[in-house]
């Protein structure tokens, strides 16, 4: 409540109290007029007050009940006031309780709720609530930790059941039981790598550990590693026999203490697979990521099973060794019994082997004329023999035209100083020739043949002869140097660079390069991704997926280079599949659109400067509209006016007796009055709006389009303001001397030149 409104309430009971206050003076007159049976009249009135002053006391009874009224009236505002503090609180306190539990309702657990010092006692509410919350906040605590343990149980419990498949299924090799645990269990454990070592202690005085499996980022790795006994972590943790977990793993000790090579982890976990204190080897698992609690008992829990299988696996390895040895030995024995017997069967098979042979080797012979291009020669290089396909595929019809031939005509001009270079070492024996090889035909195409030059000894090793052996290959070459012609085409005039799966540079052309800034060396171990920013970066990121499905990615993207510069490039990424269907990389061809780029967003920056210069010309635009429009009613005023002087001047000069003739700057003839008809002999429609070429005399009509009006504005021209003679030739061909006026008016940069032609002959006749 309002000062106003307390005023009026204050005011409100004085008046009303003045009010009652008034009966009594009236009631006391009236009851001592009637006791004395006087008249009502001021008169009486006066008598009566003059008689009892006591009624002048009872006239004071208006004043003391007002001011009665109104110390009541302050008493009743301040309690009113006091209720509207209390309501207002109370209605302060209830939304405070309202949002407070609205919050809660919402899940909002956190939620806090303030309470008066002053009033901490006699908020009963506000403290139910806080309790509430606080009962809520511990329910949810609880739940939460209550899932969280479920969940890990059963994450324990699955994991086991799952590892206890694994380990029954392959049990019969050890390497393969090794890779199908660790690569589970990093998957399992969402980490990145991981590695099995086991104990190699067939000979005591050598006791080492081997890496039988490593698995890293979703592929299976081979590779071959041999830890000592007691070296590094590996060691210590079998040596120790108890588990071993490395946070924030120094850079220097990844190599020395690591088992997994140049790997940077966040976290190591070592287990020693143990049991019954016997340890069988080491599992070490990294991770980008800390283990929790319950995740390194799991893998301490799946280790003592694994040690139990690989203790078992080594016994069965070791029985059925020690069973196959037995076998062999026994083998041996009875091979030996037999072979006493083969050895004179086989001295009469010897001579039904030999006459096979022969025949084989009849077959085999047929088989190579038919199959490939063959051709001997002596070790001078003159040709013995040659097959049918060597004569099909070089030209030639018969062996009369290549018998004794040098093998010089076989080879081509440009090729013969390193193949006779390598025919000289065949000669004296040297390593034979395999390779693409060109041989020049009878017509003098080129053929290509999959070439093998070798020698033939004779039994005491001398050389007998060279052997010719080839596939044709003529039109797969071709195809091949126009796909190299085609590569090269392509790295001259694109950048190209190619990648990894995983997006590590495989290769880069020059041009790439250079226009990044790079070195060859520079791109080792370098991804594309990491040539690129922000934006950039997450869209060729989301892209990559796509582009391993085989889908081709086109894209313009921002690079920096190596001076920190920006370059952008226009390209496409596209994979290339092997023969089994899977990526083996990713070819990426583009294009420097930098300074396009550049030019595009500069036009953007121009475009929105004349998109706001665009509003200022809408304002502009309509203040012009009006001053347009009242030029334009002037304009107007101004053509009529011109109009009318243009047509009073062209009635003037259509009277003239003199001839008259105006043309533009086109050479056109805009103005050909009466006179100029007669003159001519011509009617001025076909005159009108054509070249003045046509009514001009030789030579001056043969004149090149644009040369009348060069002249005209030239210094040479004498004609401008003089009256000249010459003479014209009208359209029947007479000529006809006349004196000519010549004037040129400039308006903007346009001429206009008007002739003004007295016809001579009339005025002399």
């Amino acid at each position: 409540m309002n000062y106003r409104s307390n005023q009026s309430i204050i005011t409100q009971f004085a008046f009303f109290g003045f009010l009652l206050g008034l009966i009594f003076p009236i009631l006391a007159i009236v009851i001592e007029l009637l006791t004395k049976e006087m008249a009502f009249t001021f008169g009486n009135i006066s008598i009566a007050y003059a008689d009892n002053p006591i009624l002048w006391i009872i006239n004071l009874a208006p004043f003391v009940i007002a001011a009665t009224g109104y110390f009541v009236g302050r008493q009743f505002a301040g309690k009113a006031r006091e209720l509207e503090s209390a309501a207002d609180n109370e209605k302060v306190k209830a939304e405070k309780i309202l949002s407070f539990t609205e919050r809660l309702a919402q899940g909002e657990i956190d939620v806090d709720y303030n309470i008066d010092a002053e009033k901490e006692v006699d908020d009963e509410i506000g403290n139910s609530l806080i309790r509430l919350r606080d009962h809520l906040k511990r329910s949810k605590e609880e739940e939460e930790t209550r899932k969280k343990e479920d969940y890990q149980r059963s994450w324990v419990n699955e994991g086991l059941a799952k590892f206890g498949d694994i380990v029954r299924q392959n049990n019969d090799s050890l390497q393969d039981l090794s890779y199908n645990i660790i690569s589970n269990l990093v998957d399992y454990l969402d980490a990145k790598q991981g590695g099995v070592f086991l104990i190699n202690d067939e000979d005591p005085e050598d006791k080492h550990f081997e890496l039988a499996a490593c698995y890293a980022y979703n592929r299976k790795k081979f590779l071959e590693k041999r830890i000592e006994w007691e070296e590094g972590l590996i060691g210590a943790c079998a040596l120790e026999q108890e588990p071993i977990y490395l946070l924030d793993i120094p850079e220097e000790h990844v190599t020395i203490t690591s088992g997994l090579g140049e790997t940077k982890p966040t976290s190591l976990l070592i287990v020693p697979l143990k049991i019954n204190e016997e340890i069988h080897g080491v599992m070490e698992i990294a991770s980008l990521k800390e283990f929790e609690k319950y995740q390194i008992d799991f893998v301490e829990k799946l280790a003592e099973t694994i040690a139990s299988v690989i203790s078992s696996a080594k016994v069965n390895l070791h029985t059925a060794k020690l069973l196959e040895e037995s076998q062999e030995k026994e083998k041996k024995l009875r091979e030996q019994e037999d072979e006493m017997r083969k050895n004179l069967e086989e001295l009469n098979i010897a001579k039904e082997e030999a006459a096979r042979q022969g025949e084989m080797l009849t077959n085999f012979t047929n088989a190579v004329n038919h199959t490939l291009v063959r051709a001997e020669y002596d070790t001078s290089g003159k040709l013995l023999y040659a097959n049918t396909r060597f004569l099909n595929k070089l030209g030639y019809s018969s062996n009369k035209e290549v018998e004794g031939k040098h093998i010089s005509i076989f080879i081509h001009k440009k090729d013969k100083d390193w193949f006779f270079k390598i025919w000289d070492e065949l000669a004296k024996g040297g390593k034979h020739f395999e390779g693409d090889m060109k041989h020049v035909t009878k017509q003098g195409h080129d053929f290509w043949s999959m070439a093998t030059y070798t020698c033939v000894r004779n039994p005491d090793g001398s050389i007998e002869k060279i052997l010719f052996l080839g596939i044709d290959i003529t039109e797969q070459k071709k195809q091949n140097l126009d796909f190299e012609g085609q590569i090269d085409a392509l790295n001259m005039s694109n950048l190209k660079a190619s990648f990894n799966p995983e997006g590590y540079f495989i290769e880069a052309n020059q041009s790439f390069l250079n226009t990044l800034g790079l070195k060859l060396g520079d791109i080792n171990e370098q991804t594309i991704i990491g040539l690129l920013r922000d934006e950039n970066q997450r869209n060729l990121k989301n892209a990559w997926k796509n582009i391993l499905k085989g889908i081709p990615f086109e894209c313009q993207l921002q690079y920096i280079t190596a001076s920190n510069d920006k370059k952008w490039l226009h390209g496409t990424f596209t994979a290339v599949k092997d023969m089994y269907g899977e990526v083996s990389k990713i070819i990426y061809l583009a294009n420097d659109i930098t300074e396009r780029k550049i030019m595009e967003l500069e036009n953007q920056k121009q475009t929105e400067q004349l998109r706001k210069q665009e509003e200022q010309l809408l304002e502009q635009q309509e203040q012009i509209k009006k001053q347009h429009e009242e030029f334009k009613k002037q304009t107007e005023k101004h053509i009529k006016d011109i109009e009318t002087v243009k047509e009073r001047n062209e009635k003037t000069l259509e009277g003239a007796l003199d001839a008259i003739i105006t043309i533009n700057h086109n050479e056109e003839v805009e103005l050909f009055n009466k006179a100029a008809e007669e003159l001519w002999k011509i009617d001025r429609k076909e005159i009108l709006g054509k070249n003045v070429k046509k009514i001009l005399p030789p030579p001056h009509n043969k004149a090149k389009n644009g040369e009348i009006i060069k002249y005209l504005q030239s210094p040479d021209n004498d004609l401008i303001g003089k009256r000249t003679e010459v003479n014209i030739v009208d359209s029947k061909g007479e000529e006809i001397p006349v004196l000519l006026t010549l004037s040129g008016v400039k308006v903007g940069d346009k001429y206009t030149y008007t002739a003004f032609i007295q016809n001579i002959s009339v005025e002399l006749f």
